[in-house]
């Protein structure tokens, strides 16, 4: 399955037979990792994994970035049940490190990120990452995911490690693929169909294309709401509690999740991708690529019950009908593509690459079936004081505005053997950005703006540009027989913070024909995302039963200013790994890697900061100001620490009765992941008693994150059939929720997903495939352990003492990160594998 230093495993995905069935290739050319010479996998001195497109295809999932979390065990993704625009895009990550850590690659040129920052309380939270999802699975020949820091090869963002995604490139044949598939309790209805098409241009090059249109219908797994616990969310207090349960329960007998949908959206996109090469000469090709998804999701906030939301002005609900309450509906629409042209020549023996790329991403969002209550607020006193003219009213569709990022890449890559055993390389990185927040209408922002969503004002709304250039260079040679050496060094310098310098030296040593050691010591950088300096915007979120209003101020607002939040800067890495390599024969390979990686300066979204009750300090002087009860804002507030292990084994061609018996494992599991020192607070923060920091904070960034996972694959290969069985482990991950006692921690305990499928080729042309993802139905659960102060947090949990409510200390703290019960899978964070149980898929492809 996965290659690291030993075998590789990269045949097409659309094979006479399945991939598993034919002889592993041992020797893949990769120069994912190193800018000289390609090297076979097994040469690099840098662990890379390569990743047949068979196996993407065989997990079933929907997405790329769920397919690769099925079979990468340092590449994690998380999804939240509910967190407005991020239900467009899922945060992922390799090596617990953040989205905007990880560099993606389409034919060895950078991916543009997303437009996309993640505000809400989830993993990823502040950063952003490319959309990966937007690229049609049956478009790929191979995957292959550097796990080591590789700034000085490819610049920013590859802190923690960097996937290439390999087009495919066959001149000739055509697949038709259609797909299906519905969950055990037979919601989320998934259909697709796709095609890819090789055609070529004489003898001198191909045109490759792919197009795939599918739909994932709306799955909800919302929990039976507690009704004690909507009492006392909504109620007034013990003095009414009893009339205030009995309005509850009236309510949830007609809707006992009240009304709630989360889960996983109605998502529907259209993805188009071509890739092209064009033999001029013998050395001489020009060659392009592009892709586009318009992708659209329906999605929904939390349901205003008649208890929350006593009125909905008469807007919502038919007249004579009882008023039950309204959802607000969340749409999603995103637009993301990107271009690729280049020639690769040669001059005077030096292999020359020259390329352009562009690409870019938009994402717009509409509240529908909603209010604007302010608004409707100012029309009723408009008409009970019989001003004229009345102010607007009865709008029930709000546009809410979005975002937009652009980049243009220009890059310039030379390699040359000098002599034998002695490669020489160097190049240049031109690139420009446009990061632009688009305004919604003025209904969307007005007072408190569209109820569940609030449109972006003018005044928040513009565009900021930048642009950098960096140049490496760098050589790799064979030292002896047995050793390797890569080195490079990059400057890079950036238009609106600064430049750097880093560099990487690898090495490999060939022990003997079976044992292969190998290390690399990498510095490395990432600039702070245009996201992140300019972001601003009023946040509203729910906590304890209410709405609230919250400033984002971007990085050079006044308000930033007035607290002393210094410009940001660059983050900066220093990364060591070390590996053992040992291939005791054709069939059987194992490799293990020890990583460290130490960031300096980390760039993180604060928690809200709130007043601090002393009218006179400057904290609580500029909150007012700006007539917000928090404010938040980008900072370089920490430094982090993070270590661990992967491993990976593959053994092969085990004859099992008339078949072959192949197994793999592979993992990885977390030694470090932590802050390392204090927190760099502003001066006013600081001595406001507060800090950008908390436990939330703190947990979203590093215990949020799977310990360990663990993959545990079998092939078998008879005749005409393929069967196979992943298991997947997930480790625990610890979360420390906002409205959770700080005395106390969610867990979510260790689980194992296992898929099966089965291939059937019914003949050259025709294979038909059956997956059942997750059958076992397993699902994510929790529980509650003391942390902080453990003594007070253990007592809060044996406490048996009822409050008015009748519920315990610990039902209480359950209901609060919950919101009552309604995300009791989940909590409100999300999770690292689907709350949707079994999943059945089918698909079936036709070659001519």
């Amino acid at each position: 399955m996965l290659a690291s230093g030993g075998i590789a495993s990269a045949q097409d995905a659309t094979p006479a037979k399945p991939a598993a069935n034919q002889e592993v290739q041992q020797v893949v050319v990769t120069s994912t990792g190193t800018r000289g010479s390609n090297r076979t996998v097994i040469d690099t001195p840098v662990p890379v994994d390569v990743l047949a497109a068979s196996e993407l295809t065989k997990t079933a999932q929907a997405s790329l970035d769920k397919a690769l979390a099925f079979r990468v065990p340092s590449f994690n993704t998380v999804q939240t049940p509910v967190n407005d625009a991020t239900s467009l895009l899922d945060p992922y990550e390799i090596r617990n490190m953040g989205p905007s850590r990880s560099l993606i690659l389409i034919n060895g040129k950078r991916k543009n990120a997303s437009s996309l920052v993640y505000t809400q309380t989830s993993p990823g939270r502040g950063e952003s990452g490319a959309d990966i999802s937007a690229i049609p699975q049956d478009a790929i020949k191979r995957i292959e995911v550097l796990r080591d820091g590789a700034s000085a090869q490819y610049g920013s963002d590859a802190i923690s490690g960097v996937v290439n995604i390999i087009l495919k490139d066959n001149p000739e044949g055509t697949s038709i693929t259609g797909r299906t598939g519905v969950t055990h309790e037979g919601d989320g209805k998934m259909q697709s169909v796709s095609i890819n098409h090789g055609l070529a241009l004489g003898d001198q090059g191909f045109v490759n294309l792919t197009f795939e249109a599918s739909k994932n219908g709306l799955a909800s797994r919302s929990g039976i709401v507690s009704a004690r616990g909507e009492a006392a969310t909504f109620g007034d207090g013990p003095a009414t509690f009893e009339a205030d349960l009995a309005k509850v329960n009236a309510f949830l007998a007609k809707k006992p999740d009240a009304g709630n949908i989360n889960g996983s959206p109605d998502t529907r996109a259209t993805k188009f991708l071509v890739n092209s090469r064009y033999n001029i000469s013998a050395d001489t090709n020009i060659y392009a690529n592009a892709a586009y998804i318009d992708k659209k999701i329906d999605s929904y906030a939390n349901y205003r019950t008649p208890y929350w939301r006593p009125t909905d002005y008469g807007l919502l609900h038919a007249a004579g009908t009882p008023y039950l309450g309204y959802v607000p509906g969340f749409l999603g629409a995103l637009k993301d593509y990107n271009a690729t042209i280049g020639t690769k020549f040669d001059i005077d023996g030096w292999a020359s690459d020259i390329s352009l790329t562009i690409g870019g991403n938009e994402q717009k969002y509409t509240v529908t079936n909603s209010v604007n209550r302010g608004m409707e607020d100012a029309y009723l006193a408009a008409v009970a004081a019989n001003k004229t003219p009345l102010p607007p009213h009865g709008q029930t569709r709000f546009d809410a505005g979005g975002s937009k990022f652009t980049h243009t890449v220009w890059n310039a890559d030379f390699s040359k053997e000098l002599s034998k055993g002695v490669n020489a390389y160097f190049g240049t990185e031109i690139r420009s950005e446009k990061y632009t927040l688009i305004a919604g209408e003025e209904a969307s922002y007005l007072y408190s703006g569209a109820d569940s969503y609030a449109g972006n004002t003018p005044e928040n709304s513009f565009s900021s540009t930048r642009s950098n250039y960096g140049v490496y260079g760098g050589s790799m040679f064979d030292v002896t027989d047995a050793l390797v050496l890569d080195a490079t060094a990059r400057y890079e310098k950036y238009s609106d913070f600064g430049n750097a310098v880093i560099g990487k030296l690898s090495a490999k040593y060939k022990i003997d024909d079976q044992l292969t050691l190998r290390s690399s010591l990498s510095s490395g950088f990432r600039a702070p995302s245009l996201h992140q300096i300019y972001t601003q915007k009023a946040q509203y979120s729910f906590s304890g039963g209410t709405i609230q209003v919250s400033g984002l101020a971007s990085n050079v607002s006044k308000e930033a200013a007035a607290l002393g939040v210094p410009k940001l800067k660059a983050e900066k890495s220093t990364s060591f790994t070390l590996g053992l390599g040992y291939k005791p024969s054709k069939d059987t390979s194992m490799t293990l890697d020890y990583y460290n990686i130490s960031l300096k300066d980390r760039i993180i979204l604060g928690k809200e900061i709130k007043p601090s009750g002393d009218a006179t300090a400057e904290l609580d002087k500029i909150l007012k100001a700006a007539n917000i009860v928090s404010l938040s804002f980008f900072a370089n507030a920490l430094d982090s620490q993070t270590s661990g292990i992967d491993y990976v084994f593959n053994h092969r061609n085990m004859q099992l009765g008339d078949g072959k018996l192949h197994f793999n494992w592979s993992g990885n599991y977390s030694l470090q992941n932590e802050r390392d020192g204090a927190v760099n607070n502003p001066a006013a923060i600081a001595k406001a008693g507060q800090s950008v920091l908390d436990i939330t904070q703190e947990a979203l960034m590093f215990t949020s994150r799977p310990k360990f996972k663990s993959i545990i694959g079998f092939d078998y290969d008879i005749g005409d059939f393929n069967l196979s069985l992943n298991n997947t482990v997930f480790g625990p991950t610890k979360f420390r929720n906002a409205d959770l006692d700080q005395n106390l921690a969610v867990v979510f305990k260790t689980k194992t997903v296992s898929d099966f499928s089965i291939n059937y080729q019914i003949n050259k042309s025709l294979t038909l495939a059956f997956a059942v993802n997750n059958m076992f139905n397993v699902t994510p659960s929790w529980k509650l352990e003391a942390a902080g102060d453990k003594a007070k947090g253990q007592a809060i949990l044996d406490s048996k003492t009822l409050d008015y409510t009748g519920r315990t200390p610990a039902q209480i703290q359950s209901d609060n990160i919950t919101f009552d019960q309604r995300y009791s899978m989940v909590t409100y964070d999300g999770s690292h594998f689907s709350q949707l149980g079994r999943m059945y898929n089918l698909s079936l492809n036709y070659r001519f």
